[in-house]
């Protein structure tokens, strides 16, 4: 059995959710005696297997806003006819998922989130992704939906797709803690400070947080640890809020140092809406937090009752009073950590991509 995965940058993962998804995904298929390709952008420094995992490498046209579909292409191209099944991250190249179809190979392609509703794109971006979505639940031989909820969205938003396999992203549970000497970088001590981890983006609501806590009679640091160097106006009217207790620390690629932050935070804030099975909150599920998350199906499905849920800005002061005096936090956070062994651990994950490719 071979299986190529593309539409992540590659692996190992230094970037985000989907290329730590391709490199979890990627070896712990091959442990299982699957051959797996990763399909990787070129850089300088190749490696020509990762853990067992072949990595096959594609420059990637500058174009701008073409360079990520045309980097698919390339891919989509080169792994027309070498494997049983093509495995594409992300819709945003659907139209040329038809190509390793021709040569009677299995594609299917994972739907992510409700990609097209980001704010971050232009009205043109949006219309090819709403359009790829379109096509992406018809082209492949299966279609891969990260939440219940997405499946869902799509079964109603389309009258016929291609048979909808749902298997979330998983996630590990931390058993020992993480050193706290990590915080010292910024002055944190374990469990005297909250903490948002994301991209500055409008349908995570960073905003509504920030100002929320400006509200509050909380005595503990807010945590921000997202790209707050960008020049985008969202960015700027987060600096607007001024207030001490707030701590833009920039961007956190070290998985070590991000799991401490995690770990040995008081109170975990997630703002996504319009994702999925969100692999941040499982990360900070998996630590055991006290989340307080932004209320959407999303959010609900994952999380379950092992959470806080705020609608609006004027909802936060109110919660994390709550969360903070709560005297039932050791059960929450068992029950959080629970709910990631029971629905979202990465041998279930396997489980289910192993099953799938029996049946292809």
């Amino acid at each position: 059995m071979k299986l190529a995965i593309l539409g992540a940058r590659g692996i190992p993962a230094r970037y985000g959710g989907f290329e730590t998804f391709a490199e979890r995904l990627a070896t712990g298929l091959t442990r299982r005696g699957i051959e797996v390709t990763v399909y990787c952008e070129d850089i300088p420094e190749r490696l020509s297997s990762y853990e067992g995992v072949r990595l096959e490498y594609r420059k990637v046209p500058k174009l701008g806003p073409l360079s990520t579909i045309l980097f698919d292409v390339r891919c989509l191209w080169h792994a027309r006819r070498r494997y049983d099944v093509v495995y594409m991250l992300g819709y945003g190249a659907a139209f040329f998922c038809f190509l390793p179809r021709i040569w009677k190979k299995k594609v299917w392609i994972n739907m992510d989130g409700i990609e097209w509703a980001r704010s971050k794109w232009n009205w043109p971006a949006r219309f090819w992704l709403k359009a790829m979505e379109g096509v992406a639940i018809q082209i492949p031989d299966r279609v891969i939906a990260d939440a219940e909820e997405i499946g869902i969205f799509l079964k109603a938003r389309y009258r016929k797709t291609s048979p909808i396999s749902v298997i979330p992203y998983g996630a590990d549970v931390t058993e020992t803690a993480p050193d706290s000497r990590l915080l010292e970088k910024w002055k944190l001590s374990p469990d005297d400070y909250c903490l948002v981890v994301c991209r500055l983006e409008p349908e995570n609501h960073v905003l509504e947080i920030l100002k929320g806590y400006e509200q509050s009679a909380a005595d503990l640091p807010l945590v921000v640890v997202g790209d707050h160097e960008i020049d985008t106006s969202y960015v700027r009217r987060l600096k607007m809020v001024k207030d001490g207790r707030i701590k833009l620390i920039g961007t956190v690629y070290d998985q070590e140092k991000l799991n401490a932050l995690r770990y040995h935070c008081r109170v975990y804030f997630h703002g996504h809406s319009v994702g999925g099975t969100n692999p941040s909150l499982l990360e900070a599920m998996g630590c055991g937090n006290m989340v307080i998350a932004h209320d959407n199906r999303f959010s609900r499905e994952v999380l379950g009752e092992s959470g806080f849920y705020f609608g609006t800005e004027a909802d936060i002061p109110a919660l994390l009073n709550e969360a903070l005096s709560c005297n039932r936090r050791q059960s929450i956070s068992i029950a959080a950590m629970d709910r990631i062994r029971q629905r979202y651990s990465w041998e279930g994950v396997m489980d289910s991509y192993c099953s799938l490719l029996k049946e292809r």
